[in-house]
């Protein structure tokens, strides 16, 4: 609904972690927007009851459709997730960006970790960062203990990907062309 378009708008990495947590509970009502209802009720005024049904009952269509009611994400959010990678390689390949390269290159350690933790080898580098990330939320919505340790490696993941966001909403504003990132200097900011 809006708050997904409005953190879409100033912080993809953020909409992409909301909008699993927004798969996540609708698989918990079992992809069902008439069990979504009272939680729905709850969350919205009368005036935006309708719209958001409509939101959530088009993601369970989505799902049902896509076949990731058990699982994945709708392909919507791994196309959001190409994107980031796509520009992710493009900012990697430019000398250009060497703040980034370094914030990227603190955090490699860290994903080559979790890949092997977690068994996906071959899992997409931006995927495990927002694995990690979606996963230090979830531990944290149910009041597990984080230990200082992961808390650190997530604040190097996170600089690395609030980097990449940046990126991504500059480009998105025109400011950055990802197929031209050697023709000009581009600021660091």
């Amino acid at each position: 609904m809006k708050y997904a378009q409005q953190l879409k708008q100033s912080n993809v990495v953020t909409y992409l972690l909301y909008m699993w947590y927004v798969e996540d509970l609708i698989r918990a009502y079992r992809c069902d927007v008439d069990s979504l209802q009272p939680l729905l009720q709850a969350q919205y005024t009368p005036q935006e009851l309708p719209a958001a049904r409509e939101w959530y009952a088009n993601l369970c269509d989505m799902m049902r459709a896509e076949g990731v009611i058990d699982g994945g994400h709708l392909q919507i959010l791994r196309n959001v997730v190409i994107d980031l990678s796509e520009l992710h390689a493009a900012l990697l390949s430019s000398p250009r960006f060497p703040f980034y390269n370094a914030a990227y290159f603190s955090a490699l350690p860290l994903i080559v970790e979790l890949r092997q933790k977690n068994g996906q080898r071959e899992e997409p580098e931006l995927e495990t960062c927002l694995g990690a990330l979606y996963g230090d939320f979830v531990l944290r919505m149910q009041q597990k203990p984080v230990s200082e340790a992961t808390t650190q490696a997530l604040k190097t993941i996170t600089t690395f990907l609030s980097l990449l966001a940046d990126y991504y909403h500059k480009e998105r504003r025109g400011e950055l062309d990802r197929y031209k990132l050697d023709e000009a200097p581009q600021s660091q900011t």
